[in-house]
């Protein structure tokens, strides 16, 4: 992040390097230039612990106080630049975090001489954005600080185009850390102090604008967002003309935009036109435009155009493996959107083909050291389930037994991710019963040890469940950060899934034993299972607010439905036990989710 290996430096040191300037008067006015970056570049990747960002703007102020004659071919330019010399890195947007690209000096192409050129559109404005639900990864890094106007081969900078850099600079930071009420403030201030310091119509306004509208994309103020998006292409169209690939980076941001709300005749639009910019200014070989390519295969993918689809995806696919990024991360998430593709429309087979593919080259790259192959590990072992060949099953077992094991290395034991890995297995167990229920002894143990995971993953996602709501409990719900959300959902799920499932196998359990006492009711546990899902749903759901979240609601049905089958076998229906429903109160409940009327 921003201050790494900085925090130890003082105020008054920042300040006397920042002035190198005055000792450098016989040097070259590249040099002047290069120094002038890197102590510009130290100013405001310092600590909010050393320097305040008032301070911050004193000094880069004070750095750019001086003006420096630009070289002559740099004069010619008409537009913003920044300076490369003191490194080779500019920021490209993920959706709630960045990465970085490197563009070499030595390279000649026009997609790196372009990037060279680009403004510094931080979050928005890049070559290759990428969607909300891909993960974030850690910055060391940030942009240059060249961002300045070419006048009459002068560099020009005033009191606003200073503040507009420290303000695009801090509110980053808080972006990156997840502070977007504080960094929504800094960028509105960014965006006004750009249009005052560089022109209404000016390039970076139009990067201010599309850092704005990322934000507000994230916070799904939607209507917020798409003004400012449309404003930063208007701008773009009309520095660049609308061939430009800067146009191009635009509007596959937008296309991102549209396709989050699942607008998706507006996402194709903006895809197909970015597509065409990238493959003539790019060309067909190129990462950035097999990025817009996978993209828009994920939008006619939606769109129902399957084979369309397809074709896209397997294509931007082949580029990346041909430019030697096989092995990437990229490459991996395009043959695991293509491996959910095959499994939606029940090719098995490919899925199974794709999904080897992916553990094998994670298991050369990484080892079963890495969770990024347990993970592929297990998605294989659950289409194998899907499958439903006693074989199949088989192979399914010993891999998610193979994934417990090294999970249970390399996490805590009480890790959430151990506790679905659990009932993973005790659900193959379950469909393994079927084809051993002639050999009783086989069918009691593969019970009994699916009863045993499954006992272990609903104490484990209960732990989870209160441990999370302890620690936010000094805070207010909506206070809580998106990762924590998201852990209480994913632990809730996986309590209702295994008592869902528990429900299952105690009644799989009373079919094969007959109870010792005629009147205790058959499915006396089954029916305890479902009342703790629907308790836990009421306990941690309704009170947490998830209840709302599909996969939630999801299984809160169909714990519901069970129950309402229990009952209405049940002789006793008609008695109103304590803490236990009667039939039509869940039949009602049922109707309530599913859209009906309730008494």
């Amino acid at each position: 992040m921003l201050g790494t290996g900085l925090t130890g430096w003082s105020a008054s040191s920042l300040k006397t390097f920042s002035m190198v300037e005055c000792f450098i008067g016989g040097m070259t006015v590249m040099m002047k230039l290069r120094l002038r970056s890197l102590a510009s570049e130290v100013v405001r990747s310092s600590s909010s612990r050393v320097l305040s960002t008032y301070t911050r703007y004193i000094l880069t102020k004070t750095i750019h106080s001086t003006p420096v004659t630009a070289e002559p071919c740099i004069a010619k330019l008409t537009g913003p630049r920044f300076h490369i010399a003191h490194h080779n890195r500019f920021f490209i947007p993920r959706s709630c975090g960045m990465r970085l690209v490197e563009v070499h000096n030595s390279q000649s192409s026009v997609s790196s001489t372009l990037a060279a050129l680009l403004p510094a559109l931080c979050l928005g404005l890049s070559l290759t954005p990428v969607l909300a639900e891909d993960a974030s990864t850690e910055v060391t890094a940030t942009d240059s600080i060249g961002l300045q106007k070419i006048d009459d081969g002068s560099v020009v900078s005033n009191i606003h185009t200073s503040k507009w850099r420290v303000f695009t600079d801090s509110g980053r930071d808080f972006f990156l850390q997840g502070k977007l009420e504080d960094a929504e403030r800094l960028f509105i201030g960014a965006l006004q102090e750009a249009r005052q310091g560089f022109g209404e119509r000016d390039p970076h306004v139009a990067s201010a604008c599309n850092n704005l509208a990322e934000l507000y994309r994230v916070r799904k103020a939607f209507d917020k967002a798409e003004p400012l998006y449309l404003e930063a292409i208007n701008i773009l169209e009309e520095s660049y003309g609308h061939e430009d690939i800067r146009v191009g980076a635009a509007l596959h941001n937008l296309g991102q935009f549209y396709l989050v709300q699942k607008e998706l005749d507006g996402a194709r639009a903006c895809y197909e036109r970015a597509l065409k910019i990238k493959r003539r200014v790019l060309g067909e070989a190129h990462a950035d435009y097999a990025e817009t390519m996978y993209h828009l295969g994920k939008v006619l993918h939606l769109k129902g155009k399957g084979k369309d689809a397809e074709a896209l995806i397997k294509d931007s696919i082949r580029i990346l493996e041909e430019g030697g990024q096989g092995e990437s991360f990229l490459c991996m998430r395009r043959l695991q959107y293509l491996v959910q593709i095959y499994t939606n429309s029940n090719n098995i087979t490919d899925a199974l083909n794709i999904q080897r593919k992916i553990l094998h080259t994670m298991e050369v790259s990484k080892g079963w050291e890495s969770l990024e192959t347990v993970i592929a590990a297990e998605r294989l072992a659950l289409i194998l389930e899907s499958a439903g060949r006693q074989g199949s099953l088989m192979e399914a077992k010993l891999l998610l037994q193979r994934c417990l094991d090294s999970r249970r290395t390399l996490l805590r034991n009480d890790n959430i991710q151990i506790a679905a890995n659990m009932l993973h297995i005790a659900r193959v167990e379950l469909l393994l019963y079927s084809h051993t229920r002639g050999n009783i002894s086989e069918a009691t143990a593969t019970i009994d040890n699916a009863k045993h995971l499954l006992g272990n993953a609903i104490r484990i996602a209960r732990q989870a469940l209160d441990k999370l709501i302890k620690q936010g409990a000094n805070g207010k719900p909506n206070q809580l950060s998106r990762t924590d959300k998201y852990s209480e959902r994913t632990a809730l799920l996986i309590l209702m899934q295994s008592l869902n499932a528990l429900s299952q196998l105690e009644v799989t359990k009373a079919e094969l034993y007959e109870p010792v006492e005629k009147e205790i009711p058959l499915h006396s546990e089954a029916e305890k299972a479902l009342l703790a899902c629907i308790s836990a749903f009421r306990q941690y759901g309704i009170q947490r607010s998830l209840s709302s979240f599909a996969d939630i609601k999801g299984e809160y049905l169909s714990c519901l439905k069970h129950l309402s089958a229990l009952l209405s076998h049940s002789n006793s229906n008609g008695l109103k036990q304590s803490g236990r429903p009667t039939l039509q109160e869940v039949l009602n409940e049922i109707k309530r989710l599913e859209g009906g009327s309730s008494s």
